[in-house]
Formats: C-alpha cells, sequence, structure tokens
C-alpha cells in the first residue's frame, strides 16, 4: 500500500519510534518499530490485530482528498482544513500535499504539535487568553520567522491582552487577527455588525497587531427546521461579507497583501464557498477560506446525513454534470472494529468496545458488517437491518438482534461499526491503521490530543 502524500513535513520520527505492547489495537508482545507495521501484513478480518482496532480505509481517504481539491477550486475557495478533527500529522501532509492553505486548529498546544511536525501555517479558530498560551504562540512567532499564525478577537478585552504580550515580546511583525462574529445565544463571536466593526477599528489601531479579515462558525446552526437553518447560514454569511466591505471602505486592512474571510464547518462548507465568491473589487486580494476536518474521514452518521443534503443542494444549484469527479461524494474512512464477546441473551451481543473506543456525543455507533474469522470469507457480511447499537459503557457495547436473528452472532465474530462525529472518535486513539479494501494493515497514522 503506496502511503499518503506527506507534502514535506517531519514524519520520519514517527516511523523511527519504538511502540511497545499496550497499543491499542496492535498485537504486539515485544518492541515494534513503527516503520515496520507495513511488513507484518496483519488482517483485521483474520482478527491479527487486537480489538477493538480503529481503520482509516485509504481509498476513501484518497477520494475525499482530492474531492475537496476539486470542489475548492470549483469555487476559487481555499481550504485550512480544522486539524483538531484528527490532530494528526499524517493526515496534516495529506491534506497540505492536495493543496491545503495550512491547517486551522482550535488552541495553542495544538499549534504547537503542527510547527513541531513543520506545518507552517495555522489558522487559530479561536481565542487565545491565557497569558502562557499566548507566549507559547508568540515565542513560536519569535523564534521562526517564516512561521504564519493568525488568531480570533472577539472583546476589546482580548485585543488588550493581545497588544499588551506582542509589546512586551518585541515582535517583528504584527500579530493577524479575525474578528469573530458569532450567534446568539451560542459560543464566542461578537453579537452584532457594529461591535465587529467598532472591533475591527480598535484592532486596526492596535499597535503590534494587525486586522486581517473577519471569520465565523455558522455550523452551529443545526435545528429540526432546515430550510429555516439554510436560510439563517446564508444570512450569516452575507453579515460577514457586508464586514469585509465596510472594513475595506474603512481602509482598516492597511498593511497587509490579503484579505480573509473565512467560515466553513462540515456540514455547509458549499454555502460558504458560494456565499464568498464575488469579492474580487475589494482593495486588495481575497482569501474566502473554508475550515471544514471532518471531511477527510466523513462518518456513517451526522455527516453522511449533512453531506447528503450538500449532495443535493449542489445539484439543484449546478446540476449533476458540475459536481465534482471521482465518481461520488465524500466517503466514510472511519470504522472501528470489536469482537463479539458474549451472547448472554438470544437477541443480545455484547462487544469488546465502549465510549473509550468509539463516538457516542452524536450518535452511538452504526454496527454495519460482522465476519467469521475461520470462514473462509475474504469480505465481510452485511448486518441484517435491525441491528442497533443501543447503549455503551467504558469498555461494552451493547448489540441488539433484530427478531428472528438470534443465531446470527457467536462469541468471537468480528463487528465493522460506523460512527458518528469523527473528532470524538480520533481522540480515543493514539494510533490508527491504514487498511486497503481488503482490511489488510499498510501503516500507522498517529494522534496528538
Amino acid at each position: 500500500m503506496t502511503p499518503l502524500p506527506h507534502d514535506g513535513l517531519a514524519l520520519a520520527d514517527l516511523d523511527d519510534q519504538l511502540l511497545h505492547p499496550g497499543v491499542k489495537g496492535l498485537p504486539i508482545t515485544e518492541p515494534l518499530r513503527q516503520g515496520a507495521i507495513p511488513v507484518q501484513g496483519w488482517n483485521v478480518l483474520r482478527a491479527e490485530t487486537s480489538f477493538p482496532v480503529a481503520v482509516l480505509k485509504q481509498s476513501a481517504l484518497k477520494h475525499n482528498l482530492a474531492w475537496m481539491q476539486q470542489f475548492c477550486e470549483k469555487y476559487g475557495a481555499i481550504l485550512a482544513p480544522h486539524g483538531k478533527t484528527t490532530m494528526s500529522p499524517q493526515l496534516f501532509a495529506a491534506q497540505l500535499a492536495n493543496g491545503a492553505w495550512g491547517i486551522t486548529l482550535a488552541n495553542a498546544t495544538q499549534v504547537q504539535v503542527a510547527h513541531r511536525f513543520g506545518v507552517r501555517r495555522v489558522l487559530i479558530a479561536n481565542q487565545l487568553v491565557a497569558p502562557a498560551d499566548i507566549e507559547s504562540v508568540l515565542s513560536l512567532l519569535h523564534d521562526d520567522p517564516d512561521f504564519e499564525v493568525l488568531a480570533l478577537v472577539d472583546s476589546y478585552a482580548g485585543v488588550a491582552r493581545l497588544m499588551d504580550a506582542v509589546g512586551a515580546r518585541k515582535l517583528s511583525r504584527p500579530l493577524p487577527l479575525l474578528v469573530e462574529l458569532g450567534m446568539p445565544g451560542k459560543r464566542a463571536g461578537c453579537r452584532s455588525d457594529a461591535e465587529a466593526l467598532a472591533l475591527a477599528h480598535a484592532v486596526a489601531r492596535a499597535p503590534g497587531l494587525q486586522l486581517a479579515g473577519f471569520e465565523g462558525y455558522e455550523g452551529l446552526q443545526v435545528t429540526s427546521d432546515r430550510a429555516a437553518d439554510i436560510a439563517a447560514v446564508d444570512g450569516f454569511l452575507a453579515r460577514l461579507v457586508g464586514l469585509t466591505r465596510q472594513a475595506d471602505a474603512d481602509q482598516l486592512f492597511m498593511g497587509r497583501g490579503d484579505i480573509i474571510i473565512s467560515a466553513g464547518g462540515s456540514g455547509y462548507f458549499d454555502l460558504v464557498a458560494r456565499g464568498f465568491q464575488g469579492l474580487s473589487d475589494l482593495s486588495r486580494r481575497v482569501l474566502p477560506i473554508l475550515r471544514s476536518g471532518c471531511y477527510l474521514t466523513s462518518d456513517h452518521g451526522s455527516y453522511l446525513r449533512q453531506i447528503g443534503e450538500l449532495d443535493e443542494r449542489e445539484a439543484q444549484h449546478c446540476g449533476h454534470a458540475h459536481l465534482p469527479a471521482h465518481g461520488d461524494g465524500l466517503r466514510p474512512a472511519l470504522e472501528v472494529w470489536s469482537m463479539v464477546q458474549s451472547r448472554p441473551e438470544p437477541d443480545l451481543a455484547i462487544l469488546t468496545m465502549g465510549k473509550r473506543d468509539a463516538s457516542y456525543d452524536i450518535d452511538l455507533p452504526i454496527p454495519l458488517w460482522q465476519h467469521r474469522p475461520d470462514s473462509g470469507a475474504t469480505a465481510p457480511s452485511a448486518l441484517p437491518p435491525g441491528c442497533t447499537i443501543f447503549k455503551m459503557n467504558d469498555q461494552h457495547a451493547y448489540l441488539r438482534l433484530p427478531p428472528g436473528q438470534e443465531e446470527l452472532l457467536a462469541v468471537g465474530d468480528l463487528i465493522g461499526c460506523g460512527i458518528s462525529h469523527p473528532c470524538t472518535t480520533f481522540d480515543k486513539w493514539p494510533l490508527l491503521l491504514a487498511v486497503d479494501d481488503d482490511y489488510t494493515v499498510g501503516y500507522a497514522i498517529n494522534t496528538f490530543f
């Protein structure tokens, strides 16, 4: 299996490190160099890994990378994917190699991880507040003149904290900031356009700081009224565009080579790409930055539903002939496989995975496939409709079998589950295994949470 492209990031230390017994998913009984994993020939369906095990299907990863690159090219958008989704240097590298402008991160420690592995440009989609966190970022900027960081601000207090810290550090370049526009009752961000514009003026005047643009997160708008959600998202994006235009008219971007406007979670990035078009008439180049992170793996739950809606919107807007190529939309790449460890009741199977192994904050895992390792079959079989995981403990999942299927599963059978919300599955695994479509293990993918 050919690894994903690495775009020159410093990944060699990961392959050189020794993995010790006790790494989740690995069947090792003595230390193993990570770079030796490809020659082991482990196969998940032959039960040659430990269970549970989290796998990433390489074919889906490559498809999704190419799909998003073509999507951005189609709309003239720029991608800075949210690295908090995976916190994986190997996946950062693949995203950068497939055209990403930089990596979006959520806090100072994530910035340190990205810088350690050679990422050269990051957008911190959050407020820097703690003195130690501010200092850690400014230290990187001071010591590495070619490293670029943009951060968010939504208050005069935030501006003052950053201005004082930059002044004390005596940086040779200003710290670029994006003013965050928020939503009533939601998380951070200015609550009105007037407040956001006034704050932009304050940033532009502050010594050591520089107004880079405006930012928001439209993905918080999710209710049962999807038509109203779309209208609300479009209105929110129009406000960001209006703020950017007004700030440019007020000459607040002096000294910058470009203007940044950014939004785009993993459910509405098509609306963002279209909503940020038409800004070529400003005083300088505008970079419309999308920040979707979950596109890379998608999932079998919440994002599968949202991407289905996105595909429908794209078809209505452009017609099927103009959709990105590569066969279809984004494909689920992340799965968690476990083993049936107990059949205590006729319609109940207990699996060797739980809340420590798979996300449960939006939906419980979705049981998709079964496989009996000694059956001679080379591919898993789809579970029948009605099989559901209805409960999880820390290390157990409760799989209910539908009527008439009580004899379907035996102790030792493998169950492949899709997940809902990649972010809260990745953070449970320090190491995931990349597999081909036959579930042969090709290499390891590390995470740093």
